[in-house]
């Protein structure tokens, strides 16, 4: 991995990557060795993002939290813990009320205009959320395509299209790909 890079990992939680959950990604399995991997490589340049909904959510929110009110839990609850298998591989933790985590709380982390080494779930949800919006803002975003999760293996490929449209800014690349360019540098 690149030396400049940041991986965030993102929403690494129960309530996407339980079988039992609603929201739950039957890929979620498969992404954890290489995210592991890749946290190693990170180091300290690693942060997990965690979705938290808000205590009082306003317009599109109120009616999304309606729609899904399984997810309309407090801060604290077990729903919204970090999986076992990623706790610890990041000392920094941003919790946002958003799809998104690009933002303020993650600038305050990386900077402004960030190398991002993007991981996590769901690919087709808060993963692209997070890439468009930080390309946008000028960040340098690498998807990590074996490290992301989607809601169905479809909508994992239909995510994946939508940020391969986006070149230099959004790039993606396999676990081995983006651990081999760390060396390369």
């Amino acid at each position: 991995m690149h030396p400049d890079a940041w991986l965030v990992v993102i929403d690494p939680q129960r309530i996407f990557a339980s079988p039992d959950s609603e929201w739950g990604s039957t890929m979620f399995p498969d992404i954890v060795d290489p995210v592991r991997r890749l946290a190693s490589a990170a180091g300290e340049r690693t942060v997990v993002t965690r979705w938290v909904p808000a205590p009082e959510p306003q317009g599109s929110w109120a009616t999304y939290m309606r729609a899904w009110p399984f997810a309309d839990v407090p801060d604290g609850d077990p729903l919204l813990e970090l999986v076992p298998e990623v706790q610890g591989l990041a000392s920094e933790v941003v919790s946002l009320p958003t799809f998104g985590k690009w933002g303020y709380a993650l600038q305050a982390v990386t900077g402004p205009l960030p190398h991002l080494v993007l991981a996590g779930v769901s690919t087709d949800c808060c993963v692209v959320s997070t890439a468009l919006a930080a390309a946008d803002a000028g960040a340098t975003i690498t998807v990590v395509t074996d490290a992301c999760a989607g809601s169905t293996p479809e909508n994992h490929e239909a995510a994946m299209t939508v940020m391969s449209l986006y070149p230099p800014q959004i790039t993606l690349a396999t676990t081995d790909e983006v651990l081999r360019a760390g060396t390369s540098s």
